[in-house]
């Protein structure tokens, strides 16, 4: 029979075995609790930018970007609405903002990348070769950097399959 002694550190060695699976649950559990929140969190800014894509203003944006009949009657467009500082101008830029913008969420991770090429995928390689003799125009690709580095991170996912 084992001594009062080996009987208390049995039964301290019981207790802090159990404490410690007890820990180690609630760390893999508090784990799980904050990758919930930053997926939901993620989600929720998501369905608000792109909701912002069906906004009155992004809509007159796009109602105007079509109203032009090629990527090369746009950029013309564009730079002679800059020339004359006309509204229009701040309009068509919106939607190249936008697109700088939804690459700037993408690169900090405020979005994952799989969400955006699910919801956007071709349309915004689209996008950006509409729009790329007006960014050339302007500068070129480093005037809209993230945009550039989304539509050929886009570009190289989806000829990836």
């Amino acid at each position: 029979m084992p001594n009062w002694a080996e009987q208390v550190t049995a039964i301290a060695t019981v207790v802090l075995a159990i404490g410690a699976v007890g820990a180690i649950g609630a760390a893999i559990f508090a784990g799980q609790q904050v990758r919930e929140a930053r997926i939901g969190r993620q989600a929720e800014v998501a369905a608000d930018f792109f909701r912002r894509w069906s906004d009155d203003d992004m809509v007159e944006t796009r109602r105007l970007v079509a109203s032009y009949a090629s990527p090369d009657a746009l950029r013309d467009a564009l730079l002679r609405h800059v020339a004359a500082n006309d509204t229009e101008a701040y309009v068509l830029f919106r939607e190249l903002d936008y697109f700088e913008q939804l690459g700037a969420m993408e690169q900090h991770g405020g979005f994952d990348f799989e969400l955006v090429r699910l919801l956007l995928g071709h349309r915004l390689i689209d996008r950006w070769e509409l729009w790329r003799p007006s960014i050339d125009a302007l500068g070129g690709p480093q005037v809209y950097p993230l945009f550039d580095h989304l539509a050929r991170k886009m570009q190289q996912a989806l000829a990836a399959g």
